[in-house]
């Protein structure tokens, strides 16, 4: 019996016993998957960002260049460790141990899929489940970002400490905005457990019946996972590499093993709350009774992570990243705001269904279209605000020495006019168009 199970949980505790072995099997086989799809989310990221920038991207190291990530990892590993004289040698070297450990533990609650026969053992593709499972991996994310900040501080050195507490505002700000999106789905589903959420989707995606709820997730995940245009914790451009900037080989390598385990933690956690779990797509069911049933709900579910990582890596080609006054205002002012105003209405809802048995579908609908248009209109004022120009009144004044040494001016800038024994001096040294 799994140690977090529950009874309260149907499918999970003391109703359906297993092994210690087979929960062994399927711990490791999580693992493996973990592993497997963090080399194939880095291939995958470099093939189609360079198909993006009309580049070719890696094709050497196996089939399709399949094997450039393990290639990448072993090399890693055989760079030399280097650790700063000036860093706390246990804090920096047990950050990026915190940093990958709880992105492997998030997982446990994910179910890939229903009931099946493994080893003449009845078990559930999931490895165990909880009454407030959501919340479990709420705080293990936490967690995870607590050797991010750690691995800033550890290091002895100024933009690595930025990195991390830039790390941990967003910790702060999109967290916040990540869990209340949740609670849209507690309510209309009646749990926290993800495989009973799972199960409440059998008709309606919560993506659609809770269109906002989606929406504030899908930019929290991404900010959650430092990635663009997020990635203000590792910001190259400012912070040179940001919380990682000192770190080499092995322990750099875990931090890139966290970051893209946190990728598809959370695009896992997408699918399950979200966009049905491990159901088929809308209409397989009307031709094909078994596409729910065995071991092919694995194949959706995957499906279905594989398009949230598409939109990682589509967000990291296409957008620029954010300036930290304009992260901290989409978290604080639009995301948060607008998460307690549809909760207001979900509730709302949910209470009023209870009593007069509304159709709650079309309220939600209409409330959610209601309230991605408010979204929408909180862009208007920075649109239509007046900003100063940027070509300055009249003709600027040149200085030749204004950084200390004589310079030319610069476009748009004219020498002073000069007057009596200096300018007719400095006239004779001008060229005359016989001169020319």
């Amino acid at each position: 019996m799994s140690v977090f199970a529950s009874p309260d949980v149907p499918g999970f505790g003391s109703d359906l016993p297993i092994p210690w072995w087979l929960l062994l099997v399927k711990a490791v086989a999580i693992f493996v998957f973990l592993v497997v799809m963090t080399l194939f989310a880095i291939w995958w990221e470099r093939r189609v960002v360079a198909r993006m920038q009309h580049r070719i991207g890696p094709n050497r190291v196996g089939p399709f260049g399949l094997l450039q990530s393990l290639a990448d990892g072993v090399k890693l590993a055989l760079k030399e460790d280097i650790i700063p004289k000036a860093a706390d040698k246990v804090v920096f070297v047990l950050a990026p141990i915190i940093s990958v450990t709880p992105a492997f533990m998030a997982f446990a609650v994910i179910p890939f899929g229903p009931e099946v026969s493994i080893f003449g053992h009845r078990t559930a593709l999931q490895l165990t489940d909880l009454p407030v499972a959501v919340l479990y991996v709420l705080a293990v994310a936490s967690v995870g970002i607590y050797g991010i900040v750690l691995a800033g501080w550890s290091s002895g050195s100024t933009y690595p400490l930025l990195g991390g507490l830039r790390s941990s505002a967003q910790m702060i700000s999109y967290e916040v905005a990540m869990g209340l999106s949740f609670v849209g789905v507690f309510i209309y589903a009646g749990s926290m457990s993800t495989s009973q959420i799972v199960a409440a989707q059998t008709q309606y995606w919560y993506a659609i019946l809770l269109a906002p709820s989606f929406v504030i997730y899908v930019v929290s995940m991404v900010g959650e996972t430092n990635r663009a245009p997020f990635d203000l914790p590792e910001a190259e451009g400012e912070l040179v590499g940001g919380f990682h900037t000192e770190y080499s080989s092995l322990k750099f390598a875990l931090f890139f093993l966290a970051e893209y385990i946190n990728m598809v933690t959370v695009s896992a956690l997408a699918t399950t709350l979200f966009l049905g779990g491990w159901h088929a797509p809308f209409g397989v069911t009307s031709f094909w009774a078994g596409a729910n049933h065995g071991w092919w709900p694995i194949i959706w579910f995957v499906l279905k992570v594989l398009i949230a990582l598409f939109v990682f890596i589509w967000l990291r080609g296409t957008l620029p990243r954010l300036r930290y006054d304009q992260f901290m205002r989409l978290g604080w002012k639009v995301l948060i705001p607008s998460s307690l105003g549809w909760l207001l209405l979900v509730a709302t809802v949910r209470a009023v269904n209870a009593q007069y048995n509304l159709q709650s579908r079309d309220v939600l609908l209409y409330g959610g279209a209601g309230i991605v248009v408010i979204l929408l209109l909180t862009f208007i004022p920075d649109l239509l605000a007046t900003r100063p120009s940027e070509e300055p009144e009249g003709e600027p004044e040149w200085d030749a020495m204004a950084g200390g040494h004589p310079v030319p001016p610069m476009p748009g800038q004219s020498r002073p006019v000069l007057t009596g024994a200096r300018a007719s001096d400095d006239d004779d040294d001008l060229p005359t168009e016989d001169d020319t």
